[in-house]
């Protein structure tokens, strides 16, 4: 059988490093800094809360808002393939 996803419009915010670093804050997103072994450097890991728990966000992802309001990423190429932009 096959199966076609329902016709909803959904929310989604692109999550992009340059905008965290700006001060640019996104509902759900939780950025953690760790030295690493070189002198100075820091390395920067981001994740969203979703109802299965924290998964790693990556820079590009777009963060969906589900019909219940839940949040989940989704890779740029995929979000490109299934969604489109609406018009208000």
């Amino acid at each position: 059988m096959k199966y076609r996803k329902r016709p909803i419009i959904i929310e989604a915010e692109q999550w992009l490093f340059k905008d965290f670093v700006d001060g640019k804050k996104i509902e759900g997103v939780y950025v953690e800094a760790n030295r690493t072994g070189e002198k100075d450097k820091i390395e920067f890991r981001a994740w969203v809360s979703t109802l299965q728990g924290a998964v790693p966000l990556y820079d590009g992802d777009w963060i969906i808002s589900g019909l219940e309001g839940e949040k989940y990423p989704c890779n740029p190429k995929i979000f490109e393939q299934v969604y489109e932009k609406v018009e208000e």
